[in-house]
């Protein structure tokens, strides 16, 4: 049985999906250039047909299996990105596929599957709880079970990205990755250091789930329990013994980031390059920002691994990052309670050029002389020197002006 992927395993998993799967852009970033004193590129799997890099992966297991196993179906357990790359896969070769998922799931990640031509079953409130469901179901069903990482095949078909870097690989570039089982570090180092055995492997995890991190600094493995996260793509409590045995052969560095600085990522990768990214695939981005690499590469390659990411996740962290940046303030303004003074105080805002985003007028609050209102509004500025010129104004026409969101001058510092 073979420990790892070979060079020729990759580069024919890359003949296979021919026709198929798309090369994914590789795309400068003047932005990242400068920020980071590097030449910097993004390698955009959230591109893919899915959504992430997961199909190369799968399509390419799901190819080599024969003929009885093609008419028994696949079989996979996933929370996501490995569940929608299975079904795509599976249904793009006329073969069954059923997904075990874990019961409290995304309503679109669990619809998204069923699109692809999977048949779900849900099962437990973890993935763990759906994995084990699927090995139960595969040996009782003779499906073939379809790894996330911890498999030959799926490693080699992720590792041809790696061969479509290779017009950029040489001693001065280090290619970040994020991780979380590590199949996909593991099928790109393999494919890169093939290549240009002087290039850098870097990959990147979250704090909330630093599980190939710990092993690398213990020497062996165990279980990392799972904190909050919105990386939940790299949130894998155990990664596989033999995507660490390749890292710990072929990959230069891991580091783990944490969650703000991913979300941070998020929203920069939006903001400045229009790129959306799930928090998996913006830690290479946010590992490289939090500086934590020993590598000073002068050529920095990002693998942006999958844009799937919760549209209630992507509010919060604009709403977060807009705070962080001045562009959403919250303030409270004590008034005279007599005709015209909020008709007067809405309009030196529009003077400002702030926009109205929320307004409660409380003419209730006991706190207040009688004859007073207190009102609260939400501002959307143009940033920090926006908002100070706005309160400013405010109190230089006479109001008592109280800032109460987190980035105020009375608050801890923000960044921005």
């Amino acid at each position: 049985m073979k420990t790892e992927p070979a060079f020729e395993d990759i580069l024919q998993a890359a003949e296979r999906r021919k026709g198929v799967i798309d090369s994914s852009p590789v795309v400068r970033s003047g932005y990242y250039s400068r920020l980071f004193g590097a030449e910097v590129f993004l390698k955009l799997e959230n591109l893919q047909e899915t959504g992430s890099f997961k199909v190369r992966g799968a399509f390419n297991r799901i190819r080599l299996l024969n003929a009885d196993e093609k008419e028994k179906g696949v079989i996979a357990a996933s929370a996501g990105n490995h569940a929608q790359g299975v079904a795509w896969a599976a249904t793009r070769l006329g073969i069954s596929s059923l997904v075990v998922m874990p019961e409290d799931v995304s309503l679109r990640k669990l619809l998204s599957v069923k699109e692809y031509g999977a048949e779900v079953i849900l099962k437990g409130t973890c993935y763990d709880d759906a994995y084990e469901h699927a090995l139960n179901l595969a040996a009782s069903t003779g499906r073939t079970l379809i790894p996330a990482f911890e498999d030959v095949h799926v490693m080699a078909g992720q590792g041809t990205i790696g061969l479509e870097l290779s017009h950029l690989l040489d001693e001065n570039t280090a290619v970040v990755v994020p991780v979380g089982g590590g199949g996909l570090i593991s099928g790109i180092a393999i494919a890169a250091k093939s290549l240009c055995p002087g290039v850098t492997i870097l990959g990147a995890q979250t704090e909330s789930c630093p599980s190939v991190v710990r092993a690398l600094g213990s020497g062996g493995t165990s279980q990392t329990e799972i904190g909050p996260t919105i990386a939940d793509g790299i949130a894998v409590k155990r990664p596989g013994d033999l995507t660490l045995s390749v890292i710990r052969k072929w990959v230069d560095e891991v580091v783990a980031v944490d969650e703000e600085t991913i979300a941070g990522a998020v929203l920069d990768l939006l903001d400045k390059s229009s790129v959306v990214a799930e928090g998996a695939g913006a830690a290479p981005i946010a590992a490289v920002m939090s500086a934590k690499f020993t590598s000073r590469a002068k050529r920095l390659i990002l693998i942006v691994s999958g844009g799937n990411i919760e549209i209630h996740t992507m509010d919060r962290i604009l709403h977060r990052g807009s705070i962080r940046m001045g562009r959403l303030i919250k303030i409270e303004v004590n008034l005279l309670d007599s005709p015209g003074s909020l008709w007067r105080l809405t309009g030196l805002l529009a003077e400002k050029k702030a926009n109205i985003l929320h307004i409660f007028h409380d003419r209730l609050n006991l706190s207040n002389p009688i004859q007073i209102s207190r009102v609260t509004l939400s501002l959307e500025t143009r940033g920090h020197d926006h908002a100070r010129e706005i309160v400013e104004a405010l109190q230089h026409a006479g109001y008592d002006v109280i800032r109460k969101d987190p980035c105020s001058d009375t608050a801890p510092p923000c960044s921005g």
